[in-house]
Formats: structure tokens, sequence, C-alpha cells
């Protein structure tokens, strides 16, 4: 049974049956940061296999200098970003960097367009479970913020 004993913008805030807790032993946020970096990586590695694709789609006929830096270098980008999700504006440039592989992406093949798509469904879900997390840290229901009562 939840219990409301403060308020907030939203009015009265349900605490969990162990009430509010404590700040959690280990934040919730910075093991997320290994989640971004790791989905930066598979990422990369996915946008960089795309050089394949359009080497052999129509006998190369695809393989133009901007295709292949293109995809080069948001490949490189994605992976060197992995390494600054410490940051707290990281979670906003991965999001940032989704736009251009989605819309150029399209324009030299839709498989490019379509690995954008499918990591922007993957982000969307990782900043859902972002939101689900810190409301559930202000409503005292990770297990973290009641170790040691």
């Amino acid at each position: 049974m939840a219990r409301t004993s403060r308020t907030d913008k939203n009015g009265p805030a349900e605490y969990g049956p162990l009430g509010p807790g404590s700040e959690p032993v280990k934040d919730p946020i910075k093991g997320l940061s290994g989640v971004l970096a790791g989905t930066l990586v598979m990422e990369s590695i996915t946008i960089l296999l795309c050089l394949t694709v359009i080497l052999k789609i129509n006998d190369g006929e695809l393989w133009t200098t901007f295709n292949w830096v293109f995809i080069t270098v948001m490949g490189l980008v994605h992976f060197f970003v992995a390494f600054m999700q410490r940051r707290p504006w990281a979670l906003w440039l991965d999001l940032a960097l989704q736009v251009p592989l989605i819309i150029p992406g399209f324009f030299i093949h839709w498989s490019v367009g379509a690995v954008g798509v499918m990591f922007g469904i993957v982000w969307f879900l990782i900043v859902k479970m972002r939101a689900d997390i810190l409301e559930r840290q202000r409503r005292g229901l990770l297990v973290t913020q009641h170790l040691g009562t």
C-alpha cells in the first residue's frame, strides 16, 4: 500500500511501503552511463558495417566519396562519443546524433536510414528507462535506497 506524505508540483507524491528511503548506495544514473556507452559502441559497429552494404549494392554504384566519408565519420563519431558518457549533456548529444544518421541515411540508401530508425527506437527506450529510474528514485522505490535501514 502506497503512502502519501509529501506534495510536489503534481500533487501528493506516493512513497513505496518502506517510505522515501535515503540516497541510493550506488547512483543508478551513473550505472546508466555504461548502458549508453555500450549502445553507442554497438551503433558505431553497425554504422561501419553499412560500408559493406553501399559497396556491394548495384556493383558499387552507391560507393561515392560523400557516402563512404559520411558513414565512416558517423561511425567514428559514435564510437568516440561513447567515451564521454559521464558528462551531464551526453544523453542529449547521443539523441542529437540520431538525426544526421536517419535523415541523410535514407538519401544514401534506405538500409542506412533503417539502421538510424532502429537505433532511434533503442534510444527512445533508454530515455524512457531513465525517466522511470528517476521517478522510482523520487518515490523511494529503488532497493538501494533502503539498504542498511
